[in-house]
């Protein structure tokens, strides 16, 4: 199940942007943020398919939805200029962003080389 944050659960859940000056990563899991708006419809096509990837990878990954309009600080924070933009976290090393309704193959690929997350089942 994807979950919505909003500013405080952001700071302890992914990135505290007010305390600290470089990335340093709060979670627990490697996460998937899609920053989206309930307007956009590319962002409307792309949330079954990270619904469906938060129930895979349950317990591997979070994925997290960050409202572009009720959080424009967050958004302006990661720089976001355009929607859907899907930031991929994994727990060591730096974040990746990618632009646009990415296909679910696309997803995955990065859940792997970015989060560095293995899903047995989808190799199965």
């Amino acid at each position: 199940m994807t979950e919505h944050l909003k500013k405080e659960e952001f700071k302890t859940k992914v990135f505290d942007f007010e305390k600290n000056a470089e990335w340093k990563f709060e979670g627990g899991l490697p996460c998937i943020i899609d920053f989206y708006a309930d307007w956009c419809s590319p962002c409307k096509m792309i949330a079954p398919i990270l619904e469906e990837i938060s129930e895979e990878y349950k317990g591997k990954l979070n994925v997290y939805k960050v409202d572009t309009e009720q959080e424009q600080e967050l958004a302006s924070v990661f720089g976001i200029r355009s929607i859907p933009s899907i930031l991929f976290v994994p727990k060591t090393g730096n974040p990746q962003m990618a632009v646009g309704a990415l296909p679910k193959t696309n997803i995955e690929n990065a859940i792997r080389e970015v989060l560095e997350v293995v899903n047995e089942k989808v190799l199965a």
